[in-house]
């Protein structure tokens, strides 16, 4: 007997490119997050881009056109399927550091979406601690990524606008209305 209220999200898309103006040779982590009641029925949750330099021309992109593919299952929207971005790039020493978080929901509502994902990085509480983490070159960074989809904590948390990713995606459901769940329009409910 098949369960009526299971319904699956198909996404498939990439992050394409990324605006940072003040640096060159970045790359990204990526992350597909979600809820406890969702299942991942096929592809990867987590990928690692390759190093890209700045385009030569006006816009200075960082392209990447690195994919994401995934199909996930639930019974409960709540937990929605979320995109995690982290860029990383090399300091001034060659040191690995971050340069920018980046979370987004991934549409409610089928269909084709270009996204422009806002970043931001954690900022150090006072000179003494900036001149310490620049020194020792241990800048503030979330020891999870994923840590930017959770509220608890953030209050506390310090950060700074940084930059832009550009996400396009595509978001196929498959028996969404038979669990009972409309998405024609912006928000999800049941009837």
């Amino acid at each position: 007997m098949a369960d009526n209220s299971l319904f699956l999200v198909m996404i498939n898309g990439q992050v394409e490119s990324a605006n940072f103006p003040l640096y060159d040779d970045l790359y990204c982590r990526v992350s597909v997050v979600y809820g406890a009641d969702w299942l991942l029925v096929s592809g990867l949750e987590e990928g690692t881009s390759q190093i890209t330099k700045k385009t030569k021309d006006e816009k200075q992109k960082f392209v990447w056109n690195f994919p994401i593919e995934v199909t996930l299952k639930s019974t409960n929207p709540y937990g929605w399927p979320r995109l995690v971005i982290a860029v990383y790039g090399l300091d001034a020493f060659g040191r690995d550091v971050v340069r920018g978080y980046g979370s987004i929901l991934f549409p409610l509502i089928p269909g084709s979406h270009k996204i422009q994902m806002p970043m931001f990085v954690p900022e150090s509480t006072s000179l003494l601690q900036k001149f310490t983490s620049w020194l020792l070159g241990t800048r503030p960074e979330f020891v999870d990524p994923k840590f930017v989809t959770q509220s608890d904590g953030r209050e506390v948390t310090r950060v700074r606008s940084q930059g832009s990713v550009s996400v396009t995606c595509n978001i196929m459901t498959k028996d969404i209305s038979s669990a009972g769940y409309v998405v024609d329009s912006i928000h999800s409910h049941k009837p």
